[in-house]
């Protein structure tokens, strides 16, 4: 009855029913059915404007049916383009419309292209005056499809694009709140897609192009350069060619003028596209001509600026020739072949350092270009012509007094040493001699670190030059015995120390970490031999090159097992020889009984084992820990000891030992967790015992580290559950009372820690000891730090580097769980312990991933502004880091509280701490993020209050308080 009632509405409703019938049940219609649908809402078209929405979602449901019979689609979209103006539609509507000629590409695409030219004239018809953005972003898609499937545009290839171009630049501003989403970036690149889709397009869409560099927009002249870097990826010469002159007098007068870094990364981004264009027209015709051409314009308009005595177009033109020469190897030798002989003979015309510094940056552009394209070529390559000139301006940068000119020399040192076939031997020698100047000798840091790294760089190209000449160098120095100071060298760094750095920065080869390993090892021998503050501040720096060394090995397979096997062994040696004179009171080697020695040499047995085969770490565990529970020595150098190795005995004499428990810890938590440890039961035992009984606080503290990360790697099952239930029953007495309470919280932190991380079962149980352990006025402040360290990467056990069993987003899962009691504990506790749920609910909320921490931020910043009052500094300086980033993150939020944030701050700011002082200028600072109403009416204040902190007597003070009070 709707169908066919004479009332266009009531029409307009029985079309709607059945079009919303067919968008739910179209994939179960047959084919007739469907061909009597089709021709029925085909003659609908010409019904009451009133009518066409509903027939148009009907076409869309149909348009998706598989069972449509050939020539049906073609039928369809006539009738669209002769009946419908789909310009006229709404905006659902006009969408509609594009939906069904998107189904009709995607599956009818063969029929659609036997209409030839005519579906192309019929899109346009339906796109041309668009607006919207949602349909603008289909309508691209389809022209892009019509390029790419190599539909037929036939005459109106000038009509699709102007239908495209006229939103070109694009020129839109989402309104607010949209909730499509649709930003301008979207447009732009979608529409870009269009006009770089088709070199048909050049002739009409390079003028357009060239028209918009010249306007003063600048979004407009950086929409117009991209797009002409995209077009350039399908561009030949032959579209190009008519409009190089104008291109390129646009581009270098962009490059000269502007004042936007943008425009001109943009400009020399398309120089580069153009001349990679040009040359690859070269390989495919013989149009070499153009690009000669065009390169000569190029030569034409920089190259006499690098003459100029007063060197102002010197880089704009240094530049635009490095972005012409960076495309192909032929540009790069037409243009060294003429800029080269240029700079090489500046460089020897000027005299000032300055001068010379920017003239041999200019050098290290063109010389960086030529990595590009790997080995030197003889025949063609300018380089080899000019090596002598070349060298010889770049040692003499070298020998300079100017340090800026040195760094840029040494910066092209490297680069010449990484052109193969470019440097002599001798040249290399002579290399080699001015890195190891510049790394003993020279007064500044900068060049002496500088040095190091150029070393670390070209030892790889040329190891035996480096062993050969610069190791033994090194090893003389330290043999030496010159520790003194470098001469005026104001940092005062020792010639010991840079001899270290330099051994350790170069090594970057195998064939040179066994030259400079055996020379570490000698050098850390001879320097632990002592009690001095010196001896210990010498072992750590030969740690610390170790580490370096054991770093760079890890990518190495040989040369990461080469320094396990000849490292770790040493070390172990060298630490249970002092332990064990130390038990027998020799004071020989106490050094490397140091908590900060021990520390050093933690990082490097990790490092060397971290990156094991599973293979090979299971060799090497079958001596380390039979080394700890048996005192099996035999695999040790050196191995004749004055008495037995007992780490885990009894009696005070042992102490010492008991101390190298942290190198275990060093080697055992860093293992792959498929190795097997030998007597692992056993060894936990071990661990779990001293860990308690353990007078000597770092003993005690690296045995439960050990502890916990073999927990944490262990195997689920009953093992593991008896030796957790074990170190419960430890841990519990001692908690309650005794002289061992730190020590029993200490591994109560660090076994749940190991627990949370993998989620296990008992972490929960483990976690409310340590929230009950919060209104214990004794331990209470140390377990509220504890929650910093559950919630922090631990630097040497118990993260992914060394295998550890972390499962992803723990911290998000200890939150949920536990952060609603620490709430429920604060408003239960007495006042003399509530600072310490305070301090823990800070350490949980700031090591918490951020939109986490903005979605509970309402029901919690309450409780962040009581922490502010609190008289803990610690308390204090947490809560200002967590609240920092969520004043720029949620000023929304914020804002609701900002007379309180407002005289918060500015009452910290007197703080006796200076890091308090500084985090809450910070925060004063930050505070001008929020809405300018809600912030006006405490300008005054704020600016008088900051007044009296820009006279503070800390510089790092002041410098915070000039930015907030200028903001403000």
């Amino acid at each position: 009855f709707s169908l066919e009632n004479t009332d266009p509405r009531m029409r307009g409703r029985g079309i709607q029913l059945l079009s919303q019938v067919l968008l739910q049940c179209y994939s179960l219609l047959q084919e007739k059915e469907v061909l009597h649908l089709v021709l029925f809402y085909e003659s609908r078209l010409q019904d009451h404007h009133l009518v066409i929405p509903s027939v148009l979602q009907g076409l869309r449901a149909l348009s998706m049916c598989e069972v449509l019979s050939p020539g049906l689609a073609v039928s369809v979209l006539k009738a669209i383009f002769q009946e419908v103006h789909v310009q006229s539609l709404l905006q659902l509507d006009r969408h509609t419309v594009y939906s069904i000629i998107t189904n009709f590409m995607s599956t009818r695409e063969e029929e659609l292209k036997g209409l030839g030219a005519d579906f192309t004239f019929g899109f346009i018809q339906v796109m041309d005056g668009e607006k919207d953005p949602r349909n603008l972003l289909v309508a691209f898609q389809i022209v892009r499809d019509l390029i790419a499937k190599d539909y037929a545009l036939g005459p109106f290839v000038e009509e699709l694009f102007e239908v495209t171009s006229c939103y070109f630049p694009v020129d839109f501003t989402p309104p607010p709140n949209d909730p499509h989403g649709i930003q301008r970036e979207d447009l732009i690149l979608s529409l870009r897609a269009v006009l770089a889709s088709t070199p048909q397009f050049a002739e009409f869409l390079l003028p357009l192009l060239i028209e918009k560099l010249d306007s003063e927009l600048q979004s407009a002249k950086l929409d117009s350069l991209q797009t002409l870097t995209a077009c350039c990826a399908i561009y030949g010469q032959k579209e190009l060619q008519e409009f190089l002159p104008s291109l390129w007098s646009s581009l270098h007068r962009e490059v000269f003028q502007t004042a936007s870094e943008k425009i001109e990364t943009e400009c020399l981004a398309a120089l580069h596209a153009l001349s990679a264009c040009l040359s690859r027209s070269v390989l495919s015709s013989d149009s070499e001509d153009v690009l000669d051409s065009f390169i000569s314009s190029i030569l034409q308009d920089c190259r006499h600026h690098l003459c100029e005595p007063d060197m102002k177009l010197v880089w704009p033109s240094a530049k635009l020739l490095q972005a012409a020469a960076g495309a192909s190897l032929c540009t790069y030798h037409s243009i060294t072949r003429s800029v080269l002989p240029l700079l090489l003979e500046q460089y020897t015309k000027h005299t000032q350092s300055s001068q010379r510094r920017t003239i041999l940056e200019m050098l290290l552009g063109f010389l960086e270009l030529q990595q590009k394209w790997g080995h030197v070529e003889e025949d063609e390559s300018t380089l080899l012509s000019l090596q002598a000139p070349i060298c010889s301006v770049v040692f003499s940068a070298l020998t300079d007094p100017s340090v800026q000119l040195q760094l840029v020399g040494i910066k092209a040192l490297t680069v010449l040493g990484s052109l193969q076939g470019f440097l002599s031997s001798s040249d290399l020698e002579l290399v080699v001699d001015h890195l190891i100047r510049l790394t003993l000798h020279e007064e500044d840091s900068q060049s002496s670190e500088a040095a190091m790294e150029a070393a670390g760089s070209l030892a790889p190209t040329y190891p035996k030059v480096f062993s050969g000449r610069m190791v033994p160098r090194l090893e003389k120095e330290l043999q030496s015995g010159r520790a003194g100071k470098v001469e005026s060298y104001h940092n005062h760094h020792s010639l010991e120390q840079r001899c270290l750095q330099a051994l350790a920065a170069m090594s970057t080869h195998t064939s040179i970490v066994r030259e400079t390993v055996p020379v570490l090892l000698q050098h850390l021998q001879k320097v632990q031999k002592g009690t001095e503050a010196r001896n210990t501040q010498a072992v750590v720096s030969v740690c610390q090159s170790l580490h370096r060394v054991a770093l760079q090995c890890q990518q190495d397979a040989e040369g990461c097992w080469y320094f396990h096997q000849t490292v770790v062994p040493c070390l172990l040696a060298m630490a249970v020889q002092a332990a064990m004179q130390e038990s027998t009171h020799t004071l020989l080697g106490k050094a490397l009984l140091e908590e900060e020695v021990l520390a050093a040499m933690i990082p490097v047995i990790s490092a060397a084992t971290t990156h094991l085969s599973p293979e090979l770490a299971a060799q090497s565990v079958s001596h380390v820990v039979p080394l700890f529970l048996d005192g099996e020595v035999s695999f040790l150098p050196q191995n004749s000891f004055p008495c037995s190795f007992q780490p885990f005995g009894d009696g005070e004499c042992l102490e010492a030992q008991r101390r190298l428990v942290a190198l275990l810890m060093a080697f055992v938590c860093s293992l792959p967790r498929d190795v097997a440890i030998p007597q692992q039961e056993w060894l936990l035992r071990e661990l779990l015992a001293l860990s308690c009984s353990c007078n000597c606080p770092f003993t005690a503290t690296t045995a439960a580290k050990c502890f916990a990360g073999l927990v944490n790697k262990h195997p689920a099952g009953q093992q593991l559950d008896e030796i957790l239930q074990l170190a419960v029953n430890r841990m519990e007495p001692s908690l309650a009372q005794g002289p061992r309470r730190m020590q029993a919280l200490t591994l109560l932190l660090w076994v749940t820690k190991a627990l949370v991380l993998r989620y296990h079962p008992l972490s929960s149980c483990l976690t409310d000891k340590l929230l009950g352990l919060l209104g214990d006025t004794e331990l209470g402040p140390a377990a509220a730090d504890g929650f910093s360290l559950l919630m922090a990467e631990s630097p040497d056990v118990l993260h992914k580097g060394c295998h550890a069993d972390v499962r992803i987003m723990f911290r998000q899962r200890f939150f949920t769980d536990n952060v609603p009691k620490l709430v429920q504990g604060f408003h239960g506790a007495g006042p003399d312990v509530k600072a310490n749920y305070l301090k823990g609910l800070s350490h949980v909320l700031n090591h918490l991933p951020k939109p986490v921490l903005l979605t509970e931020l309402p029901t919690l910043l309450s409780l962040l502004l009581e922490a502010l009052s609190c008289s803990d500094r610690v308390v204090q300086l947490s809560t200002l880091n967590c609240l920092h980033p969520l004043l720029l993150e949620a000023p929304q939020i914020m804002s609701l509280h900002v007379d309180t944030l407002v005289t918060k701050f500015l009452n910290l700011t007197c703080s006796p701490t200076m890091a308090v002082r500084i985090a809450a200028l910070r925060c004063a600072h930050a505070l001008t993020s929020l809405p300018t109403t809600v912030l006006l009416p405490y300008k005054g204040r704020v600016i008088r209050a900051l007044a009296k902190p820009l006279d503070d007597k800390k510089r790092l003070v002041r410098k915070e308080a000039v930015a907030a009070r200028g903001e403000w």
